[in-house]
């Protein structure tokens, strides 16, 4: 068979306007996927160069592949199974600052370069104090950006033309904030000037976030899937069709970037806090409230839950009626964010465990679902549906220690129950008691407050948990 090279050529080089740190599937389906568009739509007209991360990774992959790869989006739309393909031509290069960092720093000297672009995991984004000026490439992300910032405001003199807009898009809250204190302690550290501290003002630092599910390369699928594209990609990449990117950029670096421009769901806000509470609590913690109960009824993946009358009419019901109602933003956006994750969790493309899922739920909790609960609550209105959630994720978590290890069992079968140690060793001695469901209801260490505290909420759990035991989860529901 071919190879990618010999059957596809590009139709456009453009200029390096976009330095890339990551060089994985998230990155290459979603940021370079969306330039790509932006370049076919004529409103960028610019290629990215990506900076391998890491000591081993697929940099030498992608410049023998011309930086040329297919991505295949799978998934639904409108109710119906879609599968997409497109060839991604948004990448020119790879750098591997390992071999070469001297072709980092060239790069960072570039009249061309305007935008930075990261995904190098939540842990990414720290700082080191065993990080060196003098290292070729310094270990961490934020050490490398402060090289690559420092070369460039050196050999421009920190002019205002030369200030780069920053994107990373690693999952931890207020990103840009955090990498910007991580470059600045980097500056401090390295005594790198107060010129130098004050070009970074000039500079923009977005905080942001991305939403959008990458399977990466189908390695089950592969032979079969490069025999209907005709040729060997060993980039190949897998994505579900949603799409959605918000980004805190000001008016004046808005046109460096337009993404708002591409026809994709990427918008540009001053505060993107709402589109977060949106999204933890709709699509993360719907995923919390039902995937645990789903679990003992019997499934194993989310397309199944959803096909199951109960669960079906159970998300929609706690979404509709104890989540989306306390979330800032207007109503209709909710609801069609709402529908566009029920249609998600049913991709027939991907078989996403509930085991999976179920991992360090306690905390999840917390997070996803018990912020909706108290607001509830204080609006005088009884979330039964998020209770009901809670029962569930106490009978999942009603278990035995064997060694090092925590048990539950299902159908006579047993699962390992996942979480941190304080965790498991709590409920683990909990459950061995009758009070079981107060003790960990009134635990403030997971949750912050004591939720017995809540009027009527012991009860109902507690009921919710016996009928759970005793006639099954679906049987169950019968008390909302």
């Amino acid at each position: 068979m071919k190879t990618i090279t010999e059957v596809i050529k590009k139709n456009n080089t453009y200029p390096e306007k976009v330095l890339q740190f990551g060089e994985g599937n998230f990155l290459r389906a979603f940021a370079d996927y969306l330039i790509d568009i932006m370049n076919e739509k004529g409103i960028f007209g610019g290629s990215v160069v990506i900076c391998q991360p890491i000591e081993r990774g697929l940099c030498e992959k992608i410049n023998e592949q011309n930086g040329v790869y297919t991505l295949m989006l799978r998934g639904r739309e409108n109710g119906e199974a879609v599968e997409k393909t497109r060839v991604i031509e948004s990448v020119s290069r790879c750098i591997d600052p390992y071999e070469d960092f001297a072709a980092l720093l060239e790069f960072a000297r570039s009249e061309e370069l305007k935008v930075v672009i990261s995904n190098t995991t939540e842990a990414g984004i720290a700082f080191s104090k065993a990080d060196k000026f003098t290292d070729a490439p310094p270990s961490s992300y934020p050490a490398k950006l402060t090289r690559v910032l420092f070369e460039r405001y050196s050999f421009f003199g920190g002019s205002d033309e030369s200030a780069l807009l920053i994107l990373p898009v690693e999952l931890i809250d207020k990103n840009g904030d955090r990498l910007r204190e991580c470059v600045n302690a980097y500056s401090e550290m390295w005594e790198l000037g107060e010129g130098f501290a004050a070009w970074l003002e000039k500079c923009w630092f977005a905080n942001t976030l991305v939403d959008r599910i990458v399977t990466g390369y189908p390695a089950k699928e592969a032979d079969a899937l490069c025999e209907r594209l005709g040729y060997r990609d060993e980039l190949l990449d897998t994505a579900e069709p949603f799409f959605f990117w918000a980004l805190e950029v000001p008016e004046k670096f808005r046109a460096v970037f337009p993404a708002d421009k591409s026809g994709l769901n990427a918008v540009f806000s001053d505060d993107i806090s709402g589109y977060k509470m949106r999204k933890v609590r709709i699509l993360n913690g719907a995923h919390t409230a039902s995937v645990l109960g789903a679990y003992a009824a019997g499934y194993d993946i989310v397309r199944d839950m959803m096909n199951d009358e109960v669960f079906g009419s159970f998300i929609d019901s706690t979404l509709r009626e104890e989540i989306i109602p306390f979330i800032p933003l207007p109503e209709n956006e909710l609801n069609e964010f709402a529908a566009a994750v029920l249609e998600r969790f049913n991709n027939p493309f991907i078989d996403h465990k509930l085991l999976d899922i179920s991992l360090n739920s306690v905390s999840k909790f917390k997070a996803r679902c018990l912020p909706s609960l108290l607001d509830n609550v204080k609006a005088g209105k009884f979330p039964k549906h998020l209770l009901f959630a809670f029962a569930c994720l106490a009978e999942f978590y009603r278990g035995e220690k064997h060694g090092d290890r925590y048990f539950g069992t299902r159908g006579g079968e047993e699962y390992e129950i996942r979480d941190e140690a304080q965790v498991i060793d709590f409920v683990a001695e909990a459950c061995k008691g009758k009070d079981y469901v107060r003790k960990l209801m009134a635990n403030t260490s997971f949750w912050g407050i004591d939720l017995t505290e809540i009027d009527g909420a012991e009860a109902f759990v507690e009921s919710a948990c016996e009928a759970i035991r005793t006639s099954g989860v679906k049987s169950a529901t019968e008390l909302l």
